[in-house]
């Protein structure tokens, strides 16, 4: 299935230059949705999989029913001051400032092993502090699932030693 094809370009957002990739007309498309559920599952299927951690917020979208198909747990990582309850997080540097990641203290336990999902790596600063902050709860990494990598950016040179797939490249 030529997933790109269901991916708009929206040219010069949310500046000018900029081509963001959207991805909800894909989530539109039943047959494209269930594609990429089904690609990502089959490809982690037989490492045994305990939690998907979806990044915010569109890797909720994605996660959650990768995590039902690998018969595993689903855990968000927010932004900072969006969990309930208490937290675990990490400060990580943006392009220009800096942001925070949470997770709760009692969503995963220790050594479980983790497949982390967005719907996109750009500069791979967002999925690199998710994969430092599960290293930090000792927690094993064996992949990322994006829908979308932009290439030009060099993301995943930032991330660990693990399982990095994408599905479109730009």
């Amino acid at each position: 299935m030529d997933i790109k094809s269901l991916i708009r370009d929206i040219p010069d957002y949310p500046k000018p230059g900029i081509i963001y990739r959207d991805v909800t007309t894909l989530l539109q498309n039943s047959e494209g949705l269930n594609y990429v559920i089904d690609h990502f599952s089959e490809l982690f299927s037989e490492q045994k999989i305990e939690y998907v951690i979806g990044i915010e917020s569109r890797g909720f979208i994605f996660g959650a029913p990768i995590a039902y198909k690998l018969g595993a747990g689903f855990v968000p990582v927010r932004k900072a001051g969006k969990l309930p309850a208490e937290i675990h997080s990490i400060e990580y540097e943006l392009e220009y400032g800096s942001d925070r990641l949470e997770i709760h203290q009692d969503a995963i336990q220790p050594e479980s092993r983790i497949l982390i999902v967005d719907d996109l790596i750009a500069t791979g600063g967002t999925a690199a502090a998710t994969a430092e902050l599960i290293n930090k709860l000792g927690c094993k990494l064996i992949g990322f699932a994006f829908i979308i990598e932009l290439l030009a950016l060099e993301g995943r040179a930032k991330l660990p030693d693990a399982s990095i797939q994408s599905m479109v490249t730009y």
